[in-house]
């Protein structure tokens, strides 16, 4: 169903979990979207840290060769002849579009986009439990990239059937074949092939990082999003998981065998025994800061990171989603946690 969103109705539903698409909102004179603050700069309490990578891959804009013809990862070919008024599932998608210069032809976006251009998109939707067709459909776009099989999936063959180009790149694949399909989509595949094989070289320099330390530290990655005010953390199947085992830790959501973004209680907290808190910009925003954080988790300084106010925070670009700046991220990261891993050697009793 189509919704207006307004500045009160935004707070309370961007937090959303759920798996479909909606409704949209047009901002106007009597529309307002929210637009989040992050933390990126703010100062931080003693003992935390900001952990960013700063190369994010980049090229010039250039002609597209267009119209192209793709394959979905539903499996069904998709001519593209117009991406002029594109429709975009996450900021994922948006990243690539930054990248290839193509910010203007983000027509709607996420109405909890953290990019700035997801946010300035002309356009916003929420997530309901209610499949939005007739809300897609009613914003006039051009093409609809949506970036996961579980929730943009019911959508594909009834906007398909009413002459809407739409394809899914799946978010659950590695970066570098991400930002190929998805520039492929816009009629630049050899642009893509040049971003992604610039991502795999920061994923693999990470990745030779981790290796020259056998200590793999303890990383719990917390997130805003969650049930009834219990702890959620990272499980083995998010973006995040990926980042942390790249960058030489050990998520610890993989052994609580946690999927997705889920609860975990107070005293699986303290067995995590996590040596590192990790949380994202926008999430320790929505937490209320420090304070907020450490009243949603309150068990978490009785653990081992909690002790040592050991608290690193990144942009969400960077680990919550797989896409263009996951190598930047992965590098700074795994270059943070080699770090930890020879302090932690050094300490008596190591």
């Amino acid at each position: 169903m189509f919704q207006r969103v307004t500045i009160r109705h935004a707070a309370l539903l961007a937090a959303s979990l759920a798996c479909a698409l909606a409704g949209c909102a047009r901002n106007g004179d009597d529309t307002t979207i929210a637009t989040p603050q992050t933390a990126a700069d703010t100062a931080l309490p003693d003992g935390w840290r900001r952990v960013a990578g700063t190369d994010v891959p980049q090229i010039p804009r250039s002609t597209q060769d267009l119209p192209t013809t793709v394959r979905s990862d539903d499996g069904v070919e998709v001519t593209i002849s117009d991406t002029s008024r594109t429709i975009v599932g996450n900021d994922d998608i948006v990243m690539v579009m930054d990248a290839l210069g193509l910010s203007d032809q983000v027509f709607a976006a996420p109405v909890n986009s953290v990019t700035e251009t997801g946010r300035k998109a002309p356009h916003h939707f929420l997530f309901n439990r209610t499949t939005g067709v007739e809300g897609v459909l009613s914003l006039d776009g051009t093409l609809f990239v949506g970036n996961s099989l579980r929730r943009h999936g019911k959508l594909a063959q009834p906007l398909r059937d009413a002459g809407h180009a739409m394809i899914i790149v799946d978010e659950l694949q590695p970066a570098p074949d991400k930002v190929r399909k998805i520039a492929a989509a816009f009629g630049h595949a050899d642009e893509g092939e040049h971003l992604a094989a610039r991502v795999q070289a920061q994923l693999d320099e990470a990745a030779a990082i981790a290796a020259r330390h056998t200590r793999r530290p303890r990383v719990i990655h917390v997130s805003a999003t969650g049930g009834g005010g219990a702890p959620t953390v990272g499980g083995a199947d998010t973006a995040a998981a990926d980042v942390i085992r790249l960058a030489g830790g050990i998520n610890v959501g993989d052994e609580a065998r946690v999927a997705n973004y889920s609860q975990l209680s107070n005293e699986g907290i303290i067995a995590a025994d996590p040596e590192v808190i990790l949380v994202s910009e926008d999430d320790l925003r929505v937490f209320g800061g420090p304070d907020g954080l450490w009243k949603a988790y309150p068990t978490l300084r009785q653990t081992p990171a909690g002790i040592a106010n050991r608290v690193w925070v990144m942009p969400d670009l960077q680990l919550k989603a797989t896409s263009v700046a996951s190598g930047t991220g992965a590098l700074a990261l795994a270059t943070a946690l080699a770090e930890l891993a020879a302090e932690l050697d050094a300490q008596p009793g190591a």
